[in-house]
């Protein structure tokens, strides 16, 4: 029984260091520098995108007209 409890014990530990070493290369790798950047470049690169459409098509119906 105390046997088992070691095991259990040693490999939490195990996995907690693993998980918190994952964590902090996470950390250095700066995957959470900018969390909320990313939504906000998001709805500006649509916006771009949609304004370039519309000029394309005023500008071709003007050419045409």
């Amino acid at each position: 029984m105390l046997k088992s409890i070691l095991i259990l014990i040693f490999l939490s530990f195990c996995i907690g260091t693993g998980v918190w070493l994952f964590f902090m290369s996470a950390v250095k790798r700066g995957d959470f520098d900018d969390i909320e950047g990313a939504k906000y470049r998001m709805l500006e690169d649509d916006d771009e995108d949609l304004c370039q459409k519309e000029k394309r098509t005023t500008e071709r119906s003007r050419n045409d007209g």
